[in-house]
């Protein structure tokens, strides 16, 4: 049963209180976002319109760019809106709201960059095998389980949040809700609840980072054996997923694996995995790419010529 609380809405702090840094904030992340939506977006319909885009790291990418559209929308969006507010708020349900989809969406982005490694090392390592082994019914599969985990960490990291009491401060420093900002507002002892949180978190992160680790080891032994040509265009392929892995990992693991505190530099830290990482996803790994390119050509060809009739 839920906790009683006596505040009904949490207060944001946000980048800065200066009229004229909000400006630039707003106008910055307005952009940025715009361009999120619309290099993610592209890429998703891409792979859906491209017959050519069929393989399963195709049919990977575009749930990636996918979920990377729906996590940045998490915070983006209000972030862009309160920079023209001078009291940034949002009601206490809608925090925890928040703090679900935030962790629904970043834990499906764990598994999937999991599962994309996967499909590196059968590729890689099992060419004969490949269509047999990544076959659709698996690759259904593999992104079902990614949706499925990444809502069983979220659900979790929301019920904790769910069972406290906030009976004030009700501010945060941040531009967003997340958990170790919003445990520090409880008016209960949190110790064993930031504990669950830790290990919710941190286990996710640990086990998919090994199974990560392990297939780039074995990924790159097995590259001994190919052409030049073969590594070349193999180590070009996990190079950019390896790039993508990094600017999320990396900055979630600062956050969430560590004791249940808050520091200034969090906020700073949490553009790079819910902004920078959403930004640079198409240009990483679809701008770079001759066949996502000539897919994209096409596609914007057959649109021009369909107006012109």
């Amino acid at each position: 049963m839920k906790a009683t609380s006596n505040i009904t809405e949490i207060i944001f702090l946000g980048f800065s209180q200066s009229q004229h840094v909000q400006k630039v904030i707003f106008a910055m992340f307005l952009l940025m976002y715009i361009a999120i939506v619309l290099g993610n977006g592209l890429i998703v319909v891409t792979v859906m319109a491209s017959k050519g885009l069929s393989s399963p790291m195709y049919f990977f990418l575009s749930y990636l760019s996918l979920v990377e559209l729906c996590y940045c929308s998490v915070t983006a969006p209000k972030l862009i809106f309160d920079s023209l507010l001078k009291r940034k708020a949002i009601s206490l349900q809608g925090c925890i709201t928040q703090i679900f989809f935030l962790h629904f969406f970043g834990g499906t982005e764990i598994f999937l960059l999991t599962v994309m490694a996967y499909d590196r090392y059968v590729a890689i390592c099992k060419p004969l095998h490949y269509v047999t082994i990544m076959n659709r019914k698996v690759c259904g599969f593999l992104v079902g389980a990614a949706w499925s985990g990444g809502l069983l960490h979220s659900a979790g990291q929301a019920f904790l949040i769910f069972q406290l009491p906030f009976c004030g401060p009700n501010i945060i420093d941040h531009y967003f809700c997340d958990v170790h900002p919003v445990l520090k507002l409880a008016c209960s002892d949190t110790f064993l609840i930031s504990l669950l949180v830790i290990i919710n978190g941190g286990s996710i992160s640990v086990i998919s980072f090994a199974v990560l680790l392990v297939s780039y080891v074995v990924i790159l032994h097995s590259l001994r054996s190919h052409t030049a040509e073969g590594r070349r265009r193999a180590l070009s392929t996990c190079a950019s997923h390896l790039v993508v892995v990094g600017l999320f990992f990396i900055p979630c693991s600062f956050v969430y694996m560590r004791p249940c505190i808050t520091l200034p530099v969090d906020k700073i830290v949490a553009v790079f995995y819910t902004v920078v990482t959403p930004l640079l996803n198409p240009i990483i790994y679809s701008f770079r790419n001759t066949e996502v390119k000539n897919a994209m050509r096409r596609l914007v060809g057959r649109k021009m010529t369909w107006e012109e009739k």
